[in-house]
C-alpha cells in the first residue's frame, strides 16, 4: 500500500530490519552524505530510512537495488 507521498506504507513492514539492510547496502566506504547524492535525497532523509524513521519510497528502493545488485524483496524483508 502508498501514501499519497508514493511511500511504502504496510503495519507489518519491520522497519528497522530496512534500515539495517539499507545501511548495509551503503557499507563502510561511502558516508551518509556520499550515498545520499547517489540517491538523489538529502543526508537527513537518508538518515530517517537507517533509522527506521522512514521508509523508502519505491522510487529510492529501486535507486538501492541498482546500487547493490540486492533484489527489493530482500531489501523490504530480508528474503532472498
Amino acid at each position: 500500500m502508498r501514501t499519497s507521498q508514493g511511500k511504502l506504507s504496510a503495519p507489518g513492514l519491520d522497519r528497522k530490519g530496512i534500515a539495517r539492510r539499507i545501511r548495509e547496502i551503503r557499507g563502510f566506504d561511502l558516508n551518509q552524505g556520499q550515498f545520499a547524492k547517489r540517491l538523489g535525497i538529502s543526508q537527513a532523509q537518508l538518515s530517517k530510512y537507517e533509522r527506521g524513521q522512514n521508509i523508502p519510497t519505491v522510487e529510492i528502493l529501486l535507486k538501492l537495488k541498482a546500487f547493490s545488485g540486492k533484489n527489493i524483496d530482500w531489501i523490504v524483508s530480508g528474503e532472498l
